[in-house]
């Protein structure tokens, strides 16, 4: 469950901190204090979009961090401890949205992508917000709401990828198909290019080894002219060489050993290096007997350089890719060479692929029907304590046309209702009263989530549009429904307030200059006071008051 909930630098939040507690907990406020900011607030901590727009006004950034109990969560622990996120039964999630847009999310210190912490908070918590029922005459959302409602969103997620397969499949099979045309002329083509590159044969690191060699064979008169001085200085010279002078030097220490040892590293040294001196000066001899002064040569690997440009800049590539490209055409000319074999595989694996995702999807088409029947009679009870009895709520799961297969599988899904008795069922999305469709929205949400594991639920003013006795139905509900989770609701209906566990009221203050948004939890005497205000508006009587304080009083029997 929710535990701990900080805002910081949020719209007009400054900063702003709540604790939450088990069962049933409700957001209360004058219209504009922020309320629903603290909703907002929850779905960017907990990986929805965000941009810099909400950073408030001259702070660099807006932080968000909550806390989660998820010791009775074994899905969230498991895949916490998958990521290695884990960090015994506490969860905190932190999300830093700057001001130029940019944002940053950790689980348990840790950063990570968005998208993992959006994964994570879809186990952690439930949000209905309060324009649910302007989109649920959607039928993805329908859709949606009935594959939830009965556990179906994972064979949904295989079925999805099943569609991808084929799809993907048929697409290449019919790419291949189109270029039958072409393929003849391509052929004969690559088959060109190919013998042209094979008459080349140009290997490996060739070229590099060629542009080397050539400019040795540009310089060699001049290397042979360097090498032939060097060797003179070294070893050579009549007159005086390095070999010689060494040589000398060390001769006349040796003699001078017998006084002082100390010069006997000396001598060494100059061993060493006279024998340095000789090995160079062999290697200059071998360098020099290797020294090609055939004119001839050069002119074979100029004319062999030219040929492999010539042919690079036909196919627009880097001479040394030569050999690479020879073997990426090759490849090409035999699958195509090969294509009407290749063309019976894809059609089979093709035909494999449809047969997989027609299964997957006749299966959830099954299940969607069992779980419409359930839906619909919970939904239709449920009507009925919200002041529509004798309402009716159906779902019509259709087949798709033949050639009309989605991703999602081969049904239509559509929510019908009659909100009164003796009206027959229409789309839910031509209901015309507002408050019918809240209600019906309520109802919906509800039950939808008795099949969840999800153990907080959000609601963010869903029973807006309901007042009298209705309102103390949707209270009682949402009282049921804390029976075994943690809610929250934001609400401006005193008969849903009185029937909370906890009371948060949310107000906003200025100084003229500045404005910022507060959180304060109630105790009895405050929710008296919160609960008049709700009820009697601006002026508030001793007789609200009474009628506020007997409205708490008789709360633990109504939600009983």
């Amino acid at each position: 469950m929710l535990v701990n909930l900080q805002v910081r630098d949020f719209a007009i939040v400054d900063r702003i901190e709540v604790e939450f507690e088990p069962g049933m907990t409700v957001l209360t406020g004058e219209t504009g204090a922020g309320k629903s900011i603290l909703v907002d607030a929850l779905g960017l901590v907990l990986g929805e979009r965000g941009g810099g727009k909400l950073v408030r006004s001259g702070a660099k950034r807006a932080e968000f961090s909550a806390e989660f109990d998820v010791s009775a969560l074994p899905l969230a622990k498991a895949w916490l401890e998958e990521q290695s996120l884990d960090e015994d039964d506490q969860c905190l999630l932190r999300r830093v949205i700057n001001a130029d847009g940019r944002s940053r999310a950790f689980v348990n210190g840790n950063a990570v992508p968005v998208q993992q912490l959006k994964t994570l908070g879809e186990m952690l918590i439930d949000i209905h917000g309060q324009h649910f029922h302007q989109s649920l005459g959607h039928r993805s959302v329908q859709r949606d709401l009935l594959d939830h409602y009965g556990g179906l969103l994972g064979l949904r997620e295989q079925t999805e990828r099943a569609f991808m397969h084929w799809k993907t499949l048929l697409e290449r099979l019919e790419t291949l198909r189109n270029a039958d045309a072409d393929r003849a002329s391509r052929v004969d083509l690559l088959t060109f290019q190919l013998h042209e590159l094979e008459s080349l044969d140009a290997g490996p690191g060739e070229y590099a080894e060629l542009r080397s060699e050539a400019q040795r064979l540009a310089n060699r008169g001049r290397l042979a002219e360097g090498v032939a001085a060097a060797l003179e200085g070294l070893s050579e010279s009549d007159a005086a060489n390095v070999a010689g002078m060494l040589a000398a030097a060390k001769r006349l220490l040796q003699g001078l050993v017998e006084f002082d040892h100390e010069l006997a590293a000396v001598a060494e040294l100059l061993d060493s290096a006279g024998i340095q001196v000789a090995e160079a000066s062999d290697s200059l001899r071998r360098y020099g007997d290797s020294i090609d002064m055939d004119p001839g040569r050069q002119d074979l690997v100029e004319q062999r350089l030219d040929s492999m440009q010539t042919i690079a800049r036909k196919h627009r590539v880097e001479a040394d890719g030569l050999p690479e490209l020879r073997a990426r055409l090759g490849a090409e000319l035999d699958e195509l060479t090969h294509a009407e074999e290749r063309g019976r595989e894809l059609e089979q694996e093709v035909r494999h692929a449809e047969d997989g995702y027609r299964e997957l999807a006749t299966e959830l088409s099954r299940l969607r029907k069992a779980a419409a029947g359930k839906f619909e009679s919970s939904v239709s009870e449920a009507m009925a304590g919200l002041g529509m009895p004798g309402g009716k709520f159906e779902i019509a799961v259709e087949p798709l046309a033949e050639g009309a297969e989605r991703s999602g599988g081969l049904d239509e899904i559509e929510f019908l209702i009659s909100a009164n008795p003796g009206q027959p069922v229409m789309p839910l999305s031509r209901v015309a009263s507002g408050g019918e469709l809240s209600r019906m929205s309520l109802s919906i949400q509800v039950i939808a989530s008795d099949g969840s594991t999800i153990p907080t639920m959000v609601f963010d003013e869903v029973d807006s549009g309901v007042g009298g006795g209705v309102a103390e139905m949707v209270g009682r509900r949402l009282a049921e429904v804390a029976g075994d989770r943690q809610v929250l609701c934001v609400t401006h209906l005193p008969q849903v307030a009185s029937l909370a566990d906890h009371h948060i009221r949310i107000s906003k203050v200025t100084d003229g200059k500045a404005t910022r948004t507060g959180a304060h939890v109630l105790d009895q005497e405050e929710r008296v006071d919160e609960l008049a205000r709700m009820l009697g508006g601006v002026e508030i009587t001793a007789k609200t008051r009474e009628h506020a304080a007997e409205m708490l009083a008789g709360a633990p029997q109504k939600r009983a």
